[in-house]
């Protein structure tokens, strides 16, 4: 067989398996439009991000980013890194019309060294955390989306009374998104998200190679 035989034979080789390739994805894409078809509810979502990976809080602020993106209006919570001054904090502040952040926290528990002091705290973010839920009932919410920064590490701790929360986020607004960031999320609180994202840690920086938290990395 000639050079030239067999360079048509391999681009008829070629032709067959790019045809193949494009049948996969033309079922691919009817599967995908079929199922999409079917997705015709929306609602207020539930987002619980935890885990003992780092991003937990990174990806709550991602999220702050892609709706202000979108015109939406957001409120923020932080139930523990209050005294932390932050770049995300200071990137939402440019965006007043559409961000009210609140910094509540005492710090961690370590830090304090003061469960009286933590509890307190705790309750007086999950009191504002109420009262911007509240504010989104009706027919002008004050807010579309809701972070509530490290509720989980409050109610780990037991800072917070879980089933109060529980019940009174299953009530909230219909739809307004709530995001909860923390390690070690409540089988409660799991049960009650409609997402659920666990950050699992693989190697980090600071206890594995004594790195300690640098800005625009760690805040």
């Amino acid at each position: 067989m000639s050079e030239a035989e067999n360079q048509q034979d391999e681009s008829t080789l070629d032709q067959a398996a790019f045809e193949r390739a494009n049948e996969k994805s033309r079922k691919r894409k009817a599967a995908r439009d079929k199922m999409l078809s079917s997705k015709v509810n929306e609602k207020g979502l539930i987002i619980v991000h935890t885990g003992k990976g780092k991003g937990k809080s990174t990806a709550a602020f991602g999220l702050a980013t892609r709706a202000v993106g979108n015109g939406m209006k957001i409120g923020v919570v932080q139930f523990v890194k209050g005294k932390w001054e932050t770049g995300e904090k200071y990137v939402l502040e440019k965006f007043p019309d559409q961000v009210e952040m609140y910094a509540l926290g005492e710090g961690f528990t370590w830090d304090t060294q003061d469960r009286a002091r933590d509890i307190a705290a705790a309750e007086k973010a999950w009191e504002k955390s109420k009262e911007m839920i509240e504010a989104c009932r009706g027919e002008n919410p004050k807010y579309n989306m809701i972070i509530l920064d490290e509720l989980n590490i409050t109610l780990r701790y037991d800072h917070l009374v879980l089933e109060e929360v529980i019940d009174f986020l299953e009530d909230k607004p219909e739809d307004l998104h709530i995001v909860i960031t923390g390690r070690n999320a409540k089988d409660e609180m799991i049960e009650i998200a409609d997402l659920v994202t666990e950050m699992t840690l693989v190697k980090h920086p600071f206890r594995d190679q004594n790195i300690k938290a640098q800005r625009g990395i760690e805040f």
